[in-house]
Formats: C-alpha cells, structure tokens, sequence
C-alpha cells in the first residue's frame, strides 16, 4: 500500500506566517518604517519558536518542515535585520567615501552569509549537538539584537546616520559570533511542567510588567546580554584554564 505523500499543516502555516513577516519587515523597512519592520521580526520570531513546539506536540515532525523552517530563518533572521540595518544606518557610509559605502553593504552580506552558515551547520549537527548548548549564537538571537537596536534608536528619535559605525561593528559582531563555536545556553533542557521557586514566578511577572512598560529597551537588553553571555563564558573557562594550567 502505497504511502500518502504531503505536508503536516499547522506547523508549515506558522513557518509560512514567519516567512511573511520576515518578507513583510523588509517592505516596511524599504518604505522608513523601521520600528514596524523591527516588530516583524520579533513576531516571527515568536512564530518561529511555536512552529517546532506545536510539531513535536502533534506529532507532526518532518525533514520538509525542518528544511522549509532553516529557509525561513534566513529570510527573517539573516535576509530582513540585514537590509533593515543596512536602510536604516549603513548607506549613509557612501557619504563618506565610496569604499566605505562598498564597506557598508559587504557588512551586511556578511551577515547574511554567515546566517546562512549558521543554519546549514546546525542543520547537519542536529545528531551530534549538545542539547544544553548551541555552537555560535542562534540566528533569531543575532536577528533581536540587530532589530532591537534599531527599535530602540528610532524609538529615541536617533537618526541610524548618526551611529554608522556603532551598526557596522554590531553587524559584522553578532554574523561572526553565528559561525563561532561558541557555546551559547539553548534553554532545550528546561521542562515547564516541572516545579519552579515561587520568586520564579515573581521574576516572570516582572519581565513581563518591564516588557510592557518599554518593550524596545527591554527585548534589546535582554538579547544582548544572551549575546554578550557567550563570550563572557569562552573568556571565564579560558581564564580558569590557564590558571590550572
């Protein structure tokens, strides 16, 4: 008896809604309105965590949906926090000089091409991957700390002309620290059906309450402390190595 060909449809319809979001943040981005396509992105972002969750929850797992799910990845977490921080801050460096503006959109390539590196890697080290840990920083993590910062400069009226060279340095850091073999906490190991602390509680409830109250500050924050806790952690153990040593 022949096997009936095709796609599980709840967990590809999120995937295909992360897809638009990601395409949609690049739209807006292209008509200067960044804080909208910053808000894309963390929405698919949001998508993008609940499409895996929802397909081991079903039972609905495939090699299609995984690979559909990398490709979506790169359009909203490689492709749009590229061209959103590249329209936003990094074509005002053609106003310096020709080779800075041929510096400008190559950060920016960079970006994309080591998202793209990320994704492929993680894809074929999915049996050998530690489960606690990720190697190099996932890519909607890099993606939240390139759209946050925009979000929270254009939030403060900080025209993304002003901070040119801050941007580079954040684009070019966050694509290298993709195809790094740092280790990065993936939180995999943590089961919400176990008991926590009651002061867990109480820090959720506080998390959200700050979200609330300014979420660009608070999601940037947030992302680029995980960001910053990867290299922090590869110095501590280096350090401790060679004191031993």
């Amino acid at each position: 008896m022949a096997t009936k060909k095709g796609v599980y449809l709840l967990p590809n319809l999120l995937t295909t809604a992360a897809i638009f979001c990601g395409f949609y943040a690049i739209l807006a981005a292209m008509n200067s309105k960044f804080e909208i396509a910053a808000i894309a992105v963390f929405v698919a972002m949001v998508l993008d965590g609940l499409d895996g969750r929802v397909a081991r929850m079903i039972n609905a797992q495939s090699d299609f949906g995984a690979e559909y799910d990398s490709l979506s990845d790169l359009v909203s977490f490689g492709l749009a926090p590229a061209l959103i921080v590249y329209l936003w801050a990094l074509v005002y460096m053609k106003d310096v000089n020709v080779a800075w503006g041929k510096l400008g959109w190559m950060c920016s390539f960079i970006y994309v091409a080591c998202a793209a590196i990320r994704l492929a890697r993680f894809n074929t080290q999915l049996d050998v991957q530690e489960k606690r840990y990720f190697t190099g920083l996932p890519s909607p993590s890099a993606a939240a700390v390139m759209v946050g910062m925009v979000w929270v400069f254009h939030d403060m009226d900080v025209h993304g002309k002003l901070i040119q060279f801050p941007a580079m340095l954040i684009t070019l850091g966050t694509g290298l620290l993709m195809v790094s073999n740092i280790k990065f906490r993936s939180f995999k190991d943590f089961d919400i059906k176990n008991k926590v602390p009651h002061t867990a509680v109480l820090i959720m409830v506080l998390i959200f309450a700050l979200t609330a109250i300014d979420p660009p500050k608070v999601l940037f924050l947030t992302f680029f402390a995980y960001t910053l806790s990867g290299p922090a952690a590869w110095l501590l153990s280096r350090a401790k190595k060679d004191n031993t040593d």
